[in-house]
C-alpha cells in the first residue's frame, strides 16, 4: 500500500508583518522619487512671499485686532517654511545637494533652527531609531519610577508638557533649547554645526540690532512681535505636529532588543489627512509613514506613496483624518510608559504610589 503523503506545512501568510523595510519600499511607485526643481522653488518662493507679507503687516500695526491674526499667519508660515527646510535637509526637495543646503539654511531662519544640528538630531537619531528606548529623544516617555524620582517642579513641568496645551513648551525646551542651543557638537560635525549656529545667531541678533538702531527702544517690541512671537507660535504648532505623528494609545515604543525598522518606521507613526487647503501651508508633513519609510521622497509625492503603502499593509498602517479629539485623548492616556508591558500608563495616584 502506498503511504499517504503528509499534508504540506502551512505556508507563512503573505501578510505576515515584516521586520525590515524592503517589502514596503518595493510597493512605492518609482515616480514618487521624481523631483521638480521648479516645483520646489515655487513652493519656497510662495512661502517666502507669505512670510514677507506677514512681517510687513506686523511692522505696520500695533492694533491688537490686526496683530492676533497676523501672528497666527506668521506662526503658520514659519512652520510651513520649516517643513520645506526639513524636506531640503533630507535632500528630498531638489536633486542638487547644494540647493537643498541653501534652501534648508534659509527656510530654517525664521524658526531659529541651525540646519546642520537639525540634520544630526532629526535625520540620524530620530529617523534612525524612531520610538526606540533610550535613543529617540522626541517625546520619549518616562516610566513611573523615573517620574516619581523627579522634583516637584519637574513633575509639574511634565504634567504641563504632556497635557493638551503643553506641546509648544515641550518642543521649545526639549528640542529647540536642548538640541539647537545647548547641544555640544560631536567633533566630526562641529565645524559645520557651529557655522550654522552662527548664521542663526546673526539672523536673530542682527534683526534686533537693526530694529533698535532704526527705531530706538521701541525696536525691542518690534523685534518681539516680528521674530519672537511667531517663533513661539511655531513651537506650539510643530510640537503638536510631532506629538500626533508619534504619540497615541495604540502606538508602541520599543526596547532596543525588540525594536526593528518596520515597527519604528511604519507602526511607529501615522498618515493623517488634513482638511482641504491644509497642505498649502503644511506641505504634507502629516502624511508621515512614507516619509519615515524613505526620507528621499519629496513632500508633494507623499500622498501617492502613502496610498500604495496603505493598500499593501492595511493592518499595520494607521491612517485617519486629523481630529482634535484624538489629540486630546492621547494627552489624557499617554503620560508614562511601562516598558515591560509595552503600553502607556497614567500618572500614579496616592493609592498606587
Amino acid at each position: 500500500m502506498t503511504p499517504t503523503a503528509a499534508p504540506p506545512a502551512p505556508a507563512e501568510a503573505a501578510s505576515a508583518t515584516p521586520t525590515g523595510l524592503k517589502p514596503v519600499l518595493e510597493v512605492i511607485p518609482p515616480h514618487c522619487y521624481e523631483r521638480s526643481t521648479a516645483r520646489g522653488l515655487g513652493l519656497f518662493a510662495r512661502d517666502l512671499a507669505i512670510y514677507g507679507l506677514a512681517v510687513w503687516g506686523l511692522l505696520s500695526t500695533n492694533n491688537p485686532l490686526l496683530l492676533v491674526p497676523l501672528w497666527l499667519l506668521a506662526g503658520a508660515i514659519v512652520a510651513g517654511l520649516f517643513v520645506l527646510g526639513h524636506d531640503a535637509a533630507h535632500k528630498a526637495l531638489f536633486d542638487s545637494d547644494r540647493l537643498n543646503s541653501i534652501v534648508a539654511t534659509v527656510a530654517f531662519l525664521p524658526s531659529l533652527h541651525a540646519a546642520e544640528l537639525w540634520r544630526y538630531g532629526h535625520n540620524r537619531v530620530h529617523h534612525g531609531h524612531t520610538l526606540k528606548q533610550g535613543i529617540d529623544f522626541v517625546w520619549h516617555p518616562l516610566t513611573v519610577e523615573e517620574y516619581e524620582a523627579l522634583s516637584g517642579f519637574e513633575k509639574a513641568r511634565h504634567r504641563l508638557e504632556w497635557g493638551p496645551f503643553g506641546a509648544g513648551a515641550y518642543y521649545f525646551r526639549e528640542v529647540w533649547l536642548n538640541k539647537m542651543v545647548r547641544f555640544s557638537p560631536p567633533a566630526r560635525w562641529a565645524k559645520a554645526m557651529r557655522r550654522d549656529q552662527a548664521i542663526v545667531t546673526l539672523f536673530a541678533l542682527g534683526t534686533l540690532v537693526a530694529l533698535v538702531a532704526t527705531s530706538g527702544p521701541i525696536g525691542i517690541w518690534t523685534w518681539t512681535k516680528v521674530v519672537v512671537i511667531p517663533f513661539l507660535l511655531f513651537c506650539q504648532a510643530i510640537g503638536w505636529v510631532v506629538h500626533v505623528q508619534h504619540i497615541a494609545p495604540d502606538i508602541r515604543w520599543w526596547t532596543r532588543r525588540d525594536w526593528n525598522r518596520f515597527r519604528g518606521q511604519v507602526e511607529g507613526t501615522t498618515i493623517l489627512w488634513g482638511p482641504p487647503g491644509w497642505d498649502l501651508l503644511f506641505h504634507w508633513i502629516m502624511v508621515h509613514i512614507p516619509h519615515h519609510v524613505d526620507m528621499a521622497i519629496p513632500c508633494y509625492r507623499l500622498p501617492e506613496a502613502a496610498k500604495a503603502i496603505a493598500e499593501a499593509f492595511p493592518d499595520e498602517v494607521d491612517q485617519r483624518p486629523i481630529r482634535v479629539g484624538d489629540y486630546v485623548a492621547s494627552t489624557r492616556a499617554c503620560k508614562l510608559y511601562d516598558w515591560d508591558a509595552g503600553h502607556w500608563v497614567g500618572y500614579p495616584t496616592r493609592r498606587t504610589a
